[in-house]
């Protein structure tokens, strides 16, 4: 992804080095190459935290960087991946979303003021209330890019949007303007938790529908609510997420013959994206454009 952000731009933007190296007991051993260039500069940290391992040397880096007299720093995070564990339920419970917030926010501010964080579609927008002064969030969308694809690509199709629940419906109907919309809700029953209609049944038939969410990670409930769409008569179904987490290889139940026509999301999780970018049904959206945009802005 680096890569292909600095050829939009060659003339803003230049790449520094870093050995990201480890000591004999496994912990980071880090060196900035030729830091004098750093000094006075605004500097784009690409970060991604999929890795649980590599959270300390990076967090490192970024704690350090200040300290080289940088003018800004934006650190690009597609990816807040805590965001899922944001509220307290019960006594007992830790919100990991207001920790890792936390830690974020001890990066000591630059020569310009507070860093810069951007995040693509945060799971819960609330969010943002757990950084704390020394960085600035700013929350951006991949969904214009799904929308692009739908206006180019399936343009002559009688097409229709789901959402697997109200938050998806509250989050992002407004960003699929001339579209029919279909939300789903799951309902308890016993000890199981199955999707079902809530409302726009009337759109489904012979339809090509789209389920749209900011993130996948087992798939249980995108497959439910493809199974309850193809019930109601949907011609065929695809999806749309922002962040293909997928652990434990869980991508697997969509590849070959899932009953998906498409499964459209975006390199935010670079470590599967590269996985899964050539295998059917799934097809990679590259985000270097709208961060370049971000960066250019901010």
């Amino acid at each position: 992804m680096a890569e292909d952000i600095m050829q939009l731009n060659p003339k803003y933007i230049h790449r520094g080095e870093i050995n990201w190296n480890k000591f004999e007991d496994g912990f980071p051993n880090l060196f900035i190459k030729n830091v004098d260039s750093i000094r006075g500069r605004d500097v784009i940290f690409l970060a991604s935290f999929l890795d649980q391992a590599s959270l300390l040397a990076q967090i490192s880096i970024l704690y350090s960087l200040p300290g080289y007299v940088v003018r800004s720093l934006i650190v690009v995070l597609p990816y807040f991946p805590t965001a899922t564990m944001e509220r307290v339920d019960e006594e007992g419970q830790i919100a990991t979303a207001h920790t890792f917030a936390r830690l974020l926010s001890s990066i000591p501010p630059t020569l310009g003021g507070p860093t810069k964080l951007v995040i693509y579609d945060i799971h819960a927008l609330q969010n943002r209330f757990y950084f704390g002064d020394n960085m600035i969030p700013l929350l951006v969308s991949a969904v214009p890019l799904f929308v692009d694809v739908l206006k180019t690509e399936h343009a002559k199709e009688k097409i229709v949007i789901a959402f697997p629940d109200d938050g998806a419906a509250k989050r992002f109907s407004s960003k699929f303007e001339g579209y029919q919309v279909v939300t789903c809700l799951k309902v308890r029953e016993g000890e199981k938790r199955i999707v079902k209609l809530k409302e726009g049944h009337e759109h489904i038939p012979d339809a090509h529908v789209f389920i749209v969410d900011d993130l996948v990670k087992t798939g249980g409930t995108l497959i439910e609510c493809k199974n309850v769409l193809q019930s109601h008569g949907a011609k065929m179904v695809s999806a749309f997420v922002t962040h293909a987490v997928f652990p434990q290889e869980s991508w697997k139940k969509f590849a070959g013959n899932s009953g998906f026509h498409r499964f459209y999301t975006t390199d935010s999780c670079p470590e599967i994206s590269k996985v899964i970018e050539n295998v059917a049904p799934f097809r990679v959206l590259p985000l270097c454009c709208s961060i370049l945009d971000s960066i250019l802005k901010y």
